[in-house]
């Protein structure tokens, strides 16, 4: 503990004090006395101390009203000032008097010096670590308001990302969904004319969440929109986003992704998937069918096989695409959902595509619920119509 701290020696007692200032300046701290708690609280206000010696019996002002008067100070550098009272009453009336005055600590007259010392610095030393900690929790404030300016920033830029409204396609409906368990996530989706004219819906599952994972779904965009320019067919625009995906992060990074194109004339869809959930297809008739991933998550191996699979939708027919956030939302007395349990869940009868999505969430992730969502959630519905 530094021997520069400042020592405020309160006694009505002349020979007290001086015996007191002597004691301590041979401890090495500098010392500073008076004789009244009206000028000891003069004092305090002039010129902080780094700890009050108070006596306990005084005339006019007492040891407790000085105290008092202080801890109830607006500045909290006054109020927190350490205190160790001085009493010559020796019984627990007392000790509990000065304690319950806001003393941090108490010495009986005749001081020990050994005791005193002791004290003192047990004093010192704990303000000390309050001063280390309130630093600490400012810098914790700084460090939480430069995540929530970064986090808003990813937000408006993740925003800017997902399509805020479904497209336009004659014969065909579009429902999405987009839940964060934050401000930003990492699940994305969006869709894309490929060369041939087909459209291709895709969704991908980015590891992490934050901001980090706000980029990993920008970075998703980009190679979707890169591949399906560059490539014909979904099994080459996944390739092509696997390849990238890779040169960027090694294998150190991955995410799962699921793409289904689309002819909007015929109904006819090809599904490739990697290592997402599988794509639900909801018939009119009422059955339901599950087309799985075949391939890794992207970015994990170099030269992974993509394998397409042919479906045909007929009028009434969608298909849902979602990300596993879906599994991990339920909790309490609810049973974890899987694929096959999201399967009964699908409401072959709903109207369009907006109520067959909302039949789905309402039953898995309702927005009225009490439980937190564990993980990301994004999904979107697609429905033939003529």
């Amino acid at each position: 503990m530094s021997k520069t701290s400042q020592i405020l020696v309160v006694d009505d007692d002349a020979v007290s004090r001086k015996i007191l200032a002597r004691l301590l300046a041979s401890a090495g701290y500098q010392c500073h006395e008076c004789e009244d708690g009206a000028e000891a609280l003069a004092l305090v206000h002039a010129k902080r101390p780094s700890l009050l010696l108070l006596d306990f019996d005084m005339p006019g002002l007492n040891g407790t009203e000085v105290l008092k008067t202080l801890r109830s100070d607006s500045d909290p550098a006054i109020a927190q000032i350490p205190a160790i009272m001085l009493t010559g009453h020796g019984s627990e009336e007392s000790e509990v008097r000065c304690l319950q005055a806001g003393a941090d600590d108490f010495v009986t007259k005749p001081v020990n010096a050994a005791v005193l010392r002791a004290r003192i610095e047990t004093q010192l030393r704990v303000r000390s670590m309050r001063r280390q900690l309130e630093r600490q929790n400012d810098e914790l404030e700084e460090w939480r308001r430069n995540l929530e300016r970064d986090l808003a920033a990813a937000q408006l830029t993740q925003q800017s990302l997902i399509p805020q409204k479904p497209p336009t396609i004659a014969g065909w409906e579009v429902a999405t969904c987009y839940r964060p368990v934050i401000q930003v996530g990492g699940d994305i989706y969006g869709w894309l004319r490929m060369k041939d004219g087909r459209i291709l819906f895709w969704i991908a599952d980015g590891t992490g969440h934050g901001a980090a994972a706000a980029l990993l779904t920008t970075l998703a965009k980009l190679l979707f929109h890169h591949g399906s320019v560059e490539h014909d067919g979904p099994a080459r625009v996944m390739e092509a986003v696997n390849n990238d995906f890779r040169r960027v992060f090694g294998a150190r990074s991955f995410m799962t992704a699921m793409c289904v194109a689309v002819d909007p004339a015929t109904g006819r869809a090809t599904v490739v998937g990697a290592g997402h959930p599988p794509v639900l297809i909801a018939r009119r008739s009422g059955g339901t069918e599950s087309i799985a991933s075949v391939a890794p998550p992207l970015g994990l191996i170099e030269h992974p096989e993509f394998t397409e699979t042919i479906v045909d939708l007929d009028s009434g027919d969608a298909f849902l695409l979602y990300t596993d956030g879906l599994f991990g939302a339920a909790k309490g007395e609810r049973l974890r959902l899987t694929p096959k349990r999201l399967e009964k869940m699908l409401d072959h009868s709903a109207p369009n595509a907006e109520a067959l999505l909302k039949g789905i969430l309402n039953q898995a992730v309702p927005e009225n619920s009490n439980d937190s969502l564990p993980d990301d959630v994004a999904a979107l519905a697609v429905r033939r119509t003529v």
